[in-house]
């Protein structure tokens, strides 16, 4: 059987980018059940609700939602449980600096495929006030209006 090659999005966690500011962004491997990695692969994750946790050097996902494997025997996995992720130990402490601030969390973005292993992105995030999403949507949209219209002027239009 020939080797994948090439990312495949599974779940990702949109409003992540709305509710909070993304400081930077991590790639981990995760530690996978084999139904687990079945049910990844037809597409089926959620991790709206997850979160990650550093706890005594390792770091944690917590309540992401990986369904039960339809084809699934008595092997199946339970659907949050808490999953291992894997770093390097010099992520691991920059991250464990990194949250011990004040009002930081760390934010799964979005599960993958990439070359055939499992990946999440993990953000380093501060949450976002009420006028801090508003001044962001102001910016995306005022974005979008001078693209249109340096695009209408590049075709000849006004």
């Amino acid at each position: 059987m020939a080797k994948e090659t090439g990312t495949k999005l599974v779940a990702q966690n949109k409003k992540a980018r709305h509710d909070y500011t993304i400081h930077q962004t991590y790639e981990a491997g995760i530690v996978l059940q084999g139904t687990e990695v079945k049910s990844l692969r037809e597409g089926r994750a959620s991790i709206v609700d997850s979160f990650a946790t550093v706890d005594d050097g390792e770091v944690w996902l917590r309540q992401a939602n990986i369904p039960e494997y339809s084809h699934g025997t008595w092997t199946n996995h339970s659907a949050r449980r808490t999953r291992k992720l894997l770093l390097n130990r010099k992520e691991i402490d920059r991250l464990e600096r990194d949250l011990n601030g004040s009002g930081t969390t760390l934010i799964p973005l979005k599960i993958y495929f990439k070359d055939g292993y499992a990946k999440v992105e993990v953000g380093v995030a501060t949450g976002k006030k009420e006028w801090d999403k508003r001044q962001s949507l102001a910016e995306r949209d005022a974005r979008r209006e001078t693209e249109r219209v340096l695009s209408a002027r590049r075709k000849g239009r006004r």
